[in-house]
């Protein structure tokens, strides 16, 4: 049976993908202590990679929708770290996210605010967290955003 975070996935009509194998010679996520490292997750949806450059071919609101796919890929690693029990997840520390944006760009926050949102709405207070939000130049395979994240695990 789901537990409280599942369930509450499961209201937001959200259910986790398998987590994503590595696509080069790295590991998901490392856990140090209470503390679980996840790797960069890239924006991906059910037809595949979410791409376009913010700022050219993107809009902001895309955008923010390409992230909260990071951040289910994300909360997908941590239920892999935590043996398929995502309630052992205590809180998300911090997330960094970069998007793939034109020079002149300056909206980088409300794109990764899709990911930000979401994690309060599905996780409480326990998705409050710190936060980077910064531009690149280009993303592994032309996705618009990637988002890596700090978690504290019981």
């Amino acid at each position: 049976m789901p537990g409280t975070h599942e369930t509450r996935l499961a209201e937001l009509g959200v259910t986790l993908p398998d987590a994503p194998a590595p696509q080069a010679n790295y590991v998901p996520y490392v856990i140090v202590g209470d503390t679980v490292y996840v790797s960069g997750q890239i924006s991906n949806g059910p037809d595949g990679f979410i791409t376009g450059k913010l700022g050219e071919t993107m809009e902001v609101e895309a955008g923010a929708a390409a992230a909260k796919t990071c951040a289910i890929g994300l909360l997908a690693q941590v239920k892999a770290a935590c043996g398929g029990d995502l309630d052992r997840l205590v809180r998300v520390v911090k997330l960094t996210g970069f998007v793939n944006s034109t020079a002149d760009f300056t909206d980088q926050p409300k794109v990764v605010n899709g990911a930000s949102d979401f994690m309060v709405e599905a996780l409480g207070e326990a998705g409050r967290h710190s936060r980077s939000a910064v531009s690149a130049a280009s993303l592994p395979f032309g996705v618009a955003v990637e988002i890596e994240g700090i978690f504290q695990i019981k």
